[in-house]
C-alpha cells in the first residue's frame, strides 16, 4: 500500500477500495468476469439500441447535404413515419452479435489486467500499488481489446447497414449478405475502417468508465461501510457514462465518419477531423452528443447494474 496516498475528493482512494463489489479485487475466476460482462451486454444492447440508431443517423447528416434532420426528435419520427417503428431497430442484428463478445472481452480483459497489474507482474510500480492508477490503466487494456476483438468490425457493419439504408437503392439485404459484401469489395481489412480512430474511443471510453466507477464505487464503500446496492450502482455507472461522453465524443464521431459508405474521401483519421473542423466548425465534433450522452447514460448503468447481480450470482457458485 502507498505510505503516502494522494487524498482525492476528500477521501483516501486506497482506503476500503477492494471492498467495494466489482471494484479492483483480484479474481482468479476471470471466466465469471467474461460470462457477466456478456450477459449483461446482450441484454442492455436490446433495451438502448434506438437511441444508438438515431446517434449514427445524426453524425452521418453532414450539413452540406444539406441535413435531413432538425434533431433527435425528428430523426426518429422521421423513421417511424416512413419505416415503422421496427426502423428504429435497423442493424440491431449485427450490433447485438458484435455487443454480447464486446462487453465480455471488456469485462474479462479488465479484470485480467487488474489482477496482472496488482501482481506486479508489470513491475513494482506506482500502478500497483494505487488503485485510482489500476482502474485506469486496467480500462485503458479493456478498451484496446475489445476494440480489435469486437468492436471495430462490428461497428463497421452497422454504420454501413444504417448508411446504406439511406441510398435510393440499398445494396444490403440482411447482415450475413452485408458482410459478405464488404469483405468482397473491401477484403477484411474492410471491416477494421477507422481502427485508430476506434481504438482511441475504446480505451478513453473504458479508462474514464472503469476509473469514475471504481472511484465512485470506493468512496461510497468509504462513506458507508458497504459496497453500494442496485440504486447508487446505477447512479453511478450512469455518472461514468456521462464521463466518457463528455471526454471522447469528437472521437466517436470521426470514428463513425471513418467506417460510412464515404470514408474514402478521408486519407485516415487525422485528415478526417482536419476536414470536420475546417469544413463544419468544431461544433461538428459534437454532433450527436445529446443522442449519445441519453444512450451511453443508460447503456453504462444498465450494464455495471446487470453485470453486478451476475456476478453476485457467479460468486456464489465458484466463490473467491
Amino acid at each position: 500500500m502507498n505510505n503516502s496516498p494522494v487524498t482525492w475528493l476528500g477521501y483516501n482512494p486506497a482506503k476500503n477500495y477492494a471492498a467495494a463489489a466489482g471494484g479492483k479485487r483480484k479474481s482468479k475466476y476471470v471466466w465469471k468476469n467474461i460470462l457477466a460482462g456478456g450477459l449483461a451486454g446482450g441484454i442492455e444492447i436490446c433495451i438502448t439500441y434506438p437511441t444508438e440508431y438515431v446517434k449514427t443517423q445524426l453524425q452521418l447528416d453532414e450539413k452540406a447535404n444539406p441535413p435531413k434532420y432538425r434533431g433527435m426528435v425528428d430523426c426518429a419520427k422521421q423513421t417511424v413515419a416512413q419505416r415503422g417503428v421496427g426502423g428504429l431497430y435497423r442493424g440491431l442484428s449485427v450490433l447485438l452479435v458484435g455487443s454480447i463478445p464486446k462487453a465480455a472481452v471488456r469485462f474479462g480483459a479488465q479484470q485480467w489486467a487488474s489482477n496482472k497489474i496488482q501482481s506486479g507482474c508489470f513491475g513494482d510500480g506506482f500502478a500497483s500499488r494505487n488503485p485510482v492508477a489500476t482502474s485506469l490503466l486496467s480500462g485503458l487494456f479493456a478498451g484496446f481489446a475489445e476494440a480489435i476483438l469486437a468492436v471495430c468490425p462490428m461497428e463497421t457493419v452497422k454504420v454501413k447497414f444504417i448508411h446504406d439504408m439511406n441510398q435510393a437503392k440499398p445494396q444490403y439485404r440482411g447482415l450475413f449478405h452485408g458482410m459478405r459484401t464488404i469483405i468482397a469489395q473491401e477484403g477484411f481489412a474492410g471491416c477494421y475502417k477507422g481502427l485508430t480512430a476506434t481504438l482511441a474511443k475504446q480505451g478513453s471510453n473504458q479508462m474514464i468508465r472503469f476509473g469514475v466507477m471504481d472511484s465512485l464505487k470506493a468512496w461510497h464503500v468509504d462513506r458507508t461501510g458497504s459496497a453500494p446496492g442496485i440504486i447508487y450502482t446505477a447512479v453511478y455507472g450512469g455518472m461514468a457514462g456521462a464521463a466518457s461522453v463528455i471526454g471522447n465524443t469528437p472521437i466517436d464521431v470521426v470514428k463513425t465518419r471513418m467506417q460510412g459508405l464515404e470514408s474514402s474521401k478521408y486519407k485516415n483519421s487525422m485528415d478526417c477531423f482536419m476536414r470536420i473542423l475546417k469544413n463544419e466548425g468544431p461544433a461538428a465534433l459534437y454532433k450527436g452528443t445529446l443522442p449519445r450522452m441519453s444512450r451511453v447514460v443508460l447503456d453504462v448503468a444498465l450494464v455495471f447494474v446487470i453485470y453486478e447481480e451476475v456476478l453476485k450470482v457467479l460468486d456464489r457458485v465458484a466463490p473467491e
